[in-house]
């Protein structure tokens, strides 16, 4: 039951901010990659390695959040901002 009240409120939320799951995808993404080329790193340490890894992942993350604040800061100002305003008689 519990399982199912998370799912939903994970659906609900991607709805409202699709960003989010893009951005969690694309960090699993970059970080399977990095994981993935790790054998084939050359003489490049581990630590530095692992910096790269990271730096990435989270570049991806921030700017995924920055395109989601835009998109929906472009949402709430400028569509609405547009939309006729309802007329009320009295």
């Amino acid at each position: 039951m519990a399982d199912e009240e998370n799912q939903s409120k994970f659906m609900r939320e991607a709805k409202e901010n699709p960003f989010v799951p893009i951005g969690l995808a694309g960090f699993m993404g970059i970080v399977g990659y990095r994981l993935m080329k790790m054998k084939t790193r050359g003489d490049v340490k581990m630590s530095v390695h692992l910096i790269h890894m990271r730096v990435a992942a989270q570049g991806f993350v921030v700017g995924a959040m920055t395109l989601g604040v835009i998109y929906s800061m472009y949402n709430e100002f400028y569509l609405r901002a547009k939309q006729p305003k309802a007329v009320t008689n009295k």
